[in-house]
């Protein structure tokens, strides 16, 4: 049964391939806590399917005991509605089958998380890396790789530079998220209308609108693009593609990330494509944009996911008030 809510959560809710393996593996650690012998009895099976292990062990109190179970083994509060949101799912596909009349995880009272602030870098940090980097992303580079051709060394070196670049600058400029940046097709740029056709959550598609100086750098990079691959790509090629001209993967993006960011002024913690996207929606609310509009491009499903970036506006907010305004130190003085 864990498969096929696995296979309902990929082909009808269309969770990501991330999603679809932390649920399954927040499931596979409930049955096992579910047949160790001193939760049923014996060798742990005691002759029943893991199915009805399983179904046995889902009622509030049992549930609450593997609730506090995982916070005894030390995990996050945060990990911990990992697990109960994915029992919760999974309870709510047994009752689609019949198999429960009610989901009992509804009941179970989750942990208290604490409320983290995205994280973010500043426009002023982030233009200041394109601004040092746009030599990478020019015309004279790309006609030396293509003088170079395929195969060079120093042709390889200069497309994996422009790759990385590409990869930082359409992350920022679009606020789309790491697997919707994989899955970019050469198609889904139209250079006439200047937009980018987003395949999001749930298969939903989205377009978000390209500024000129990005849409140059894609048409650029395609040509290096070519070169790799050793000709013309189709609409339905990858847009991205590895210097061996193979598709991205999340491993290259992340590490990418990384490379490109690392010891750059003006930008620390975490090094991470959602970073990229927390900076875009928290520099475009900084500069009045509407929050719809910033929900409608990012592709939240509620404006409460969109809404959680005006806390970083506030919070800095607060910040110039406690060091401009001449009574907020004065914490002596009265009326």
């Amino acid at each position: 049964m864990i498969d096929a809510y696995i296979a309902y959560l990929r082909d009808v809710r269309r969770y990501s391939p991330r999603t679809q393996a932390l649920y399954r593996k927040a499931l596979e650690d409930f049955a096992e806590w579910a047949e160790t012998p001193d939760q049923v009895g014996g060798d742990g099976r005691d002759g029943n399917t893991v199915m009805a292990g399983l179904t046995g062990h889902l009622i509030p109190s049992r549930l609450r005991e593997y609730e506090a179970f995982l916070s005894d083994k030390g995990q996050k509060a945060r990990t911990v509605h990992l697990s109960m949101s994915a029992l919760s799912g999974f309870c709510n596909f047994l009752m689609k089958s019949g198999t429960l009349q009610s989901n009992p995880v509804r009941s179970v009272k989750r942990p208290k998380m604490e409320k983290r602030l995205p994280d973010y870098y500043t426009d002023r940090a982030l233009e200041a890396y394109l601004e040092d980097t746009r030599a990478d992303a020019g015309e004279d580079t790309l006609q030396l790789l293509l003088q170079l051709g395929p195969g060079d060394k120093t042709a390889m070196q200069l497309y994996t530079r422009r790759l990385r670049r590409l990869i930082i600058s359409l992350l920022y400029a679009t606020g789309i998220r790491r697997s919707e940046l994989i899955s970019l097709q050469v198609g889904s740029v139209d250079f006439s209308r200047e937009t980018l056709r987003v395949r999001g959550k749930g298969d939903k598609m989205r377009e978000i609108p390209l500024i000129i100086s990005l849409s140059r750098e894609i048409s650029l990079y395609l040509q290096a693009a070519s070169s790799v691959s050793g000709g013309p790509r189709p609409s339905a090629a990858p847009l991205l593609v590895t210097e061996k001209g193979r598709p991205l993967y999340p491993e290259y993006v992340d590490r990418a990330v990384k490379a490109e960011l690392k010891d750059r002024e003006g930008i620390t913690g975490r090094k991470s494509p959602h970073v990229l996207r927390h900076s875009l929606a928290t520099a475009l609310l900084d500069k009045g944009a509407d929050l719809n509009a910033i929900k409608q491009m990012l592709g939240h499903e509620s404006l409460a996911a969109t809404e959680v970036y005006t806390h970083n506006t506030i919070e800095r907010l607060k910040a110039q008030y406690i060091n401009a305004h001449p009574r907020a130190k004065n914490t002596d003085s009265h009326d």
